[in-house]
């Protein structure tokens, strides 16, 4: 195997306590309709584009109150609805348009966080990485009448919540803990509203730009589901591309020849090592569905019918480490990986099917955008992060990654 196709480590994150199991599982649950876990990638391919066969379960979308809304959040609504959306918007976050429209301010943006970052000397990584994914995306978005560093403050008001278990009875919750969640998201969102949302609302009303918040007023959307939209937005642009940002820093520092290769290389080169990465590391671990009618999966052991009202958990982690679909040695990094035909090059990071993430692009783009320039001034990793773990996404939590630019003395390593 050349240098080029070496396997590298395994994943930095996993969480200990993930069951293993076959490629499809039925878990019947003593309160309700069963768990089927999915770890197969093409049977989970089937499952997210079963198109008006299931809708959205995961990110407690089940206990989202609907009615209050004209038109249900992109998050939480499927069908022709759900579809709708995803054409208006799509013009957003096409690949090219993120490049030709907002590339050079992600890239201007980026210079500027990584100039500031490398005056101080050193840097924590997660807390630099909210504030320019939140920075990027309110661009995208149009939420930009107010600071970024505020902003990031109230958008991390919104995951001060208790542990949720979807396949546990009341999901895993009390009802003081659903109490105290209520409480934790609507004080949140009130203050992302007064401070965030509203002052860019006026704005725009006084003159339209070209960004999704000028879409939404166009499109006659309620100020309620506008706000919804924006937490949307907003949350998922900061969650997972900081995370992801953090974790490309590890795994880059801590191979110092993957990492000297990303900063030599070309972007569209960088972005295939970004994508092998994220394929390993996924920031959300498990995708939830609920079944309307009866599916037909096909597993590589078996075919299964899961019944109407079943819950289905889709398992990105051991989707994106099948063999079949991923090529050999699917529990390691290979920035040269060959998958099977049709099998993207990220697996199941951003989802499949009527659910995708419309944001890939834009994550990629920008976690590029600054990874590149943190490297190209020799950053010396001298603390690794804290591995905490999110159960409303599934997802890993990095806190704690410190960043040098100088020749200060400790246990650090240097990107060489």
């Amino acid at each position: 195997m050349s240098g080029a196709d070496r396997h590298r480590p395994s994943r930095l994150a996993a969480p200990g306590d993930e069951p293993a199991g076959p490629p499809v599982e039925q878990v019947p649950l003593e309160h309700g309709p069963d768990l089927w876990r999915i770890r197969s990638f093409d049977a989970a391919r089937q499952v997210l584009r079963a198109r008006h066969l299931t809708t959205q379960a995961g990110f407690t979308a089940e206990r989202i109150p609907r009615g209050i809304f004209r038109r249900h959040p992109i998050l939480i609504s499927d069908g022709e609805s759900h579809d709708s959306q995803r054409r208006e918007l799509a013009r957003f976050f096409a690949p090219a348009v993120i490049a030709d429209r907002y590339g050079e301010r992600i890239d201007a943006l980026a210079q500027d966080t990584v100039g500031r970052v490398a005056e101080t000397g050193r840097c924590r990584l997660d807390e630099v990485a909210l504030h320019f994914s939140v920075a990027v995306t309110s661009e995208v978005v149009g939420l930009t009448e107010s600071s970024i560093a505020g902003m990031s403050r109230r958008l991390e008001g919104f995951f001060t919540q208790p542990p949720v278990d979807l396949a546990a009875p009341g999901w895993g919750r009390t009802r003081k803990q659903w109490l105290q969640a209520a409480v934790n998201g609507l004080v949140p969102i009130v203050r992302f509203y007064l401070a965030d949302v509203r002052p860019a609302l006026r704005a725009r009303r006084r003159r339209q730009r070209d960004d999704v918040l000028s879409h939404l007023i166009g499109a006659g959307h309620s100020t309620s589901d506008i706000l919804v939209e924006c937490v949307t937005y907003g949350t998922a642009g900061m969650v997972t591309t900081r995370e992801f940002i953090t974790m490309a820093c590890w795994h880059l520092l801590s191979d110092g020849e993957l990492g000297a290769e990303y900063l030599a290389a070309d972007r569209p080169r960088r972005l295939e090592i970004l994508e092998e990465i994220i394929r390993l590391e996924p920031v959300v671990g498990h995708l939830f569905r609920r079944t309307q009618a009866d599916i037909e999966v096909t597993a590589p052991d078996r075919t299964v019918t899961i019944p109407a009202g079943d819950l289905i958990d889709v398992c990105v982690r051991a989707t994106n480490t099948d063999e079949e679909a991923m090529g050999s040695e699917p529990h390691s990094l290979c920035p040269v990986r060959h998958t099977a035909e049709a099998v993207p090059a990220v697996g199941m990071s951003f989802s499949d099917g009527a659910h995708k993430c419309p944001g890939q692009s834009l994550a990629l783009f920008e976690t590029d955008a600054l990874v590149h320039r943190l490297f190209d001034r020799g950053p010396r990793l001298v603390a690794e992060p804290e591995i905490g773990w999110d159960s409303v996404i599934s997802g890993y939590r990095l806190r704690g990654l410190q960043l040098a630019f100088d020749e200060c003395s400790g246990p650090e390593r240097r990107l060489s």
